[in-house]
């Protein structure tokens, strides 16, 4: 397969602002399968989490207006808040206006953490939602005894090295629109490159979209060999998005345009502004 080299910076992918944020880079080795008896640091950070979902899933004349991170709410979103939480997305399904979400915390320490990472054991977490608040709710369930893709080997091992791959130094997530940029593969290249969200030293591979609704088009593509979904809207009111995020683990491994289309639709829209 032909490889395609963009310009810009890879400073924003989801999977870096752990990295980078949390100062940890190569320090991700010390992960393992089991850990201390006491979970409560990495309890207490999915505790944070679910404030967090709830905050950002405020509908309505209620919403504080911004949540944690405001505007349009898609995958990329729970992405965002995941990994500032020390973890990764395992999974995201939906049925009908219900979604659940797996994550595993514990991965790294989070941001601004003073405590030791030894009391961050790896953890997983079952979080359901729609829309609203109320509608959150939050349960542990035992973490997958093998890879995403059903291989065996550590899960928590596999996510450390899909998050030591990724460049350190990352800033916060960046929302942007991507009005202008043709619903293509080269325009998809060209929006991450002016937009400094892939530079010179990173490789772009696998590079597939599909239109995913008016005005939107959803990508899958490999960026240093780790799957990130893409959604380019092109309303000007989409400047509140996040655009650019890590798949769920179980996606890694076949990082398809279908599925990019399906996770941009999450919402896709501005909770504060329903209901």
């Amino acid at each position: 397969m032909r490889k395609r080299t963009a310009l810009g910076g890879l400073l924003v992918t989801a999977t870096a602002l752990v990295a980078g944020a949390a100062g940890v880079g190569g320090t991700l080795l010390y992960q393992r399968l089991t850990g201390p008896d006491d979970t409560s640091a990495v309890d207490a950070q999915a505790a944070a989490l679910a404030q967090d979902l709830r905050q950002d899933l405020t509908a309505g004349f209620y919403s504080a207006g911004g949540g944690t991170y405001g505007g349009q709410f898609t995958e990329g979103t729970l992405v965002a808040q995941t990994e500032e939480h020390g973890g990764a997305l395992l999974s995201v399904r939906s049925a009908g206006l219900t979604h659940t979400a797996e994550v595993m915390l514990g991965l790294v320490p989070p941001a601004g953490t003073t405590v030791d990472a030894d009391a961050y054991p790896a953890r997983c977490y079952r979080l359901t939602f729609a829309l609203g608040a109320h509608s959150v709710q939050r349960t542990t369930f035992t973490c997958p005894a093998t890879q995403a893709d059903g291989q065996p080997g550590s899960l928590a091992a596999q996510l450390g090295a899909l998050l030591a791959r990724q460049p350190v130094g990352a800033s916060t997530y960046r929302k942007m629109s991507a009005a202008g940029y043709d619903h293509t593969a080269d325009g998809a290249t060209r929006f991450l490159t002016d937009k400094r969200l892939v530079s010179a030293k990173d490789t772009v591979t696998e590079l597939s979209g599909k239109e995913a609704g008016p005005g939107v088009y959803a990508v899958a593509l490999r960026v240093n060999g780790v799957c990130h979904y893409l959604r380019m809207d092109s309303a000007s009111f989409a400047t509140g998005l996040v655009p650019l995020w890590t798949a769920p683990a179980d996606e890694q491994h076949t990082c398809r345009a279908r599925q990019a289309v399906t996770a941009s639709a999450l919402y896709g829209t501005d909770p504060a502004k329903a209901g």
